[in-house]
């Protein structure tokens, strides 16, 4: 049947976006069993923490409200750890609301491991490890000494697991002393006598250079004799673990692509990554097995689950329909579980026994919540950029089982900038794109310039140039969709997220590509997100976005959107987290204090309680059922059924 485009009935909505938004996260081995934290919207978006028993059940091991999430570098890391005492799981978690490590016994309540902070954002604790010898849980601790957010420092630290500390600050055992800005959780060696971290310090991000650290634990538990082994300013080590005979492990980027070394010898130089961005504290890539393999995800673009054998340098591949899998990975054993998602099955966990090479999904089985026939079918193509560089891109076309659009018609496309803008999007199934190509709107992700998967050059274009290669690659693709004749040239927008909301918006102040756009919880104002104005990880970004304000100050007031609010004509769309510490409202308004009274067609809608990132049910229906609306009205779109009208004021 011919239906014009944007009006295709769908029967996946807002509510079913939403409760499939998210994806299990932090999968690790308790025992023989498999634990992991997975997403509840609509229990008001906390993060549950469940496991696999033995008789291959799934549970849900705390009640509402517990919510295993830590706050470390806003961004958050490990927030639980497990093992087993006298046949029975012992595990240690962070608990969101209150930051607090807690211990937790199947068939016991939580008791609280940690004191709790009046000073600014208080304590806050990340990848914790059990030593049953010793009797307590080595971590990274984040301490505010003042209200500011960068009134922060961080130590690695070891908590008592008696719960001595639980209101004695003093009983918190500091392993480090602060010497470093930023650090990882420490690894311990199989022998227990020594340790290694990564660290870092302002104003590098962790994907520009870290030093990996090896310390000598000694018979008190301090660590001593510390020094660098490898990383440094321009070398990026992104994860560091040890092998079962002690020997070093560690994916390092001295050479342009992320590369497993052992001991400082490359292990299987490839131009491909074994490592990503460590945006949150204990992710996992690699994970070594006990008979010397190691288990790995590797990409060129996509990363891949695979065992690679250091003696011979080959990796071979799990088998399955998981095109795609995350940095979050756990051994033991001769078995790895891992989260894999594909273009037709949602994020799952999965585990491969390397004995026989199977692998299968074990939790959080995708289930198709509706017929699979509505999924978009996917196109994975690189676009030519300014200057002929390349850019990668996922581009899903409108698609429906019994609807086409009548001859002659193109579809509107919306280019998806990502966020980051150092990170890159998957190719796996998104139920929120399908919200959109199912009723025949288009959609093209772009892993412009700066993205990670394909190497340190790829994302070094970025290095200065925040706010031109991301808008150039973004209107490139947006193009040469409507040049080939894939889209409508007169009906494209664009939308994003954090980093890729200020690609939004700089590609609306800028360019006069798109008909309109969505700009979600976006960075807007650079001369105010910086020091003192946004958290501590993420304070000194633009220095190497964008260049040190000190030389550059024009340059920051050039790319800002805020600054050239006079050339916003098109009809946009904010939305904002009112409880968000990254991106505060305050960059919102004064955007919107620029346009005033210009006769811009414009909604900004707030959401008390959501912070970077929405997570609440309720809130991704709103932010969705607006999105289609504000396309509905621009593009002139009748979606079936109807959306509530987004009001669009002036």
């Amino acid at each position: 049947m011919k239906q014009p485009y944007g009006s295709w009935p769908s029967p996946i909505d807002a509510a079913l976006a939403a409760a499939h938004d998210g994806q299990p996260e932090w999968v690790g081995f308790v025992g023989d069993e498999v634990w992991w934290t997975e997403p509840r919207p609509a229990e008001g978006g906390r993060r549950a923490l469940v496991r696999r028993t033995a008789e291959g059940t799934e549970e849900s091991v705390l009640p509402a409200p517990w919510n295993v999430r830590t706050r470390v570098i806003e961004y958050g890391g490990r927030p639980w750890t497990g093992t087993v005492r006298d046949g029975a799981p012992l595990v240690v978690f962070a608990n969101f609301a209150d930051q607090r490590l807690y211990r937790y016994e199947p068939g016991g309540e939580p008791r609280p491991l940690t004191p709790v902070s009046p000073v600014g954002g208080g304590l806050r604790w990340a990848e914790p490890r059990v030593d049953l010898a010793r009797g307590e849980v080595w971590c990274v601790l984040e301490e505010f000494t003042g209200d500011g957010p960068d009134d922060v420092r961080r130590v690695l630290a070891a908590v008592p697991l008696d719960g001595s500390a639980a209101a004695d600050r003093a009983a918190v055992r500091e392993l480090t002393p602060e010497r470093h800005r930023f650090v990882t959780g420490p690894r311990i060696s199989p022998d227990g006598r020594r340790a290694a971290w990564l660290a870092w310090d302002h104003p590098r991000m962790p994907w520009d250079g870290t030093e990996l650290l090896v310390g000598e634990v000694g018979d008190d538990g301090t660590l001593h004799s510390v020094r660098t082994v490898a990383g440094g300013p321009e070398e990026s080590v992104a994860q560091v673990d040890w092998a079962a005979d002690g020997a070093l492990l560690y994916a390092g980027d001295r050479g342009g692509w992320w590369n497993l070394y052992r001991d400082g010898v490359p292990l299987c130089p490839r131009e491909e990554e074994f490592a990503g961005p460590l945006w949150k504290l204990g992710l996992n890539w690699f994970a070594p097995l006990d008979n010397g393999l190691v288990a790995v995800v590797h990409s060129r673009g996509a990363g891949v689950l695979g065992i690679l054998d250091p003696e011979s340098g080959e990796v071979v591949d799990a088998a399955g329909p998981w095109t795609e899998f995350g940095s979050s990975l756990a051994v033991h054993g001769e078995r790895v579980v891992a989260v894999g998602a594909g273009t037709r099955t949602g994020p799952e966990v999965v585990e491969l026994d390397t004995r026989i090479g199977r692998a299968r999904a074990i939790g959080a089985r995708h289930r198709d919540a509706v017929d699979p026939a509505y999924y978009p079918a996917p196109e994975t193509r690189v676009f030519t950029g300014p200057g002929g560089r390349e850019v990668h891109a996922h581009v899903y076309p409108p698609h429906h089982p019994g609807r086409t659009a009548p001859d002659g018609e193109l579809p509107p496309y919306v280019i998806w900038a990502h966020g980051g803008p150092t990170g890159r999007v998957p190719c796996v199934l998104d139920l929120e794109i399908a919200y959109f190509t199912s009723r025949g709107i288009g959609v093209a992700e772009v892993n412009y310039g700066g993205s990670t998967g394909y190497g340190r050059a790829y994302r070094e274009r970025l290095r200065e140039q925040w706010g031109v290669v991301d808008v150039e690659d973004c209107a490139a693709v947006a193009l040469a969709l409507a040049e080939e004749g894939t889209a409508d040239r007169g009906r494209l927008a664009i939308r994003g997220g954090s980093a890729g909301g200020w690609t939004t918006a700089a590609s609306l102040t800028g360019t006069d590509v798109y008909a309109c756009g969505t700009i979600i919880y976006p960075v807007l104002d650079l001369a105010t997100w910086g020091p003192g104005e946004t958290h501590d990880f993420e304070s000194r970004y633009l220095e190497s976005l964008i260049g040190p304000l000190a030389e550059v100050p024009d340059r920051y007031a050039e790319r800002s959107p805020t600054a050239h609010a006079d050339r916003l004509t098109a009809p946009f769309l904010l939305l904002q987290g009112l409880d968000d510490v990254i991106c505060p409202p305050a960059q919102c308004e004064r955007l919107l204090a620029g346009i005033e009274g210009r006769g811009v067609p414009h909604a900004y809608l707030t959401f008390e309680g959501e912070g970077h990132g929405f997570r609440r049910a309720d809130t991704m229906v709103r932010a969705l059922e607006a999105e289609l609306s504000l396309y509905a009205q621009v593009f002139g779109l009748d979606p079936t059924p109807a959306v509530p009208k987004l009001e669009l004021g002036t």
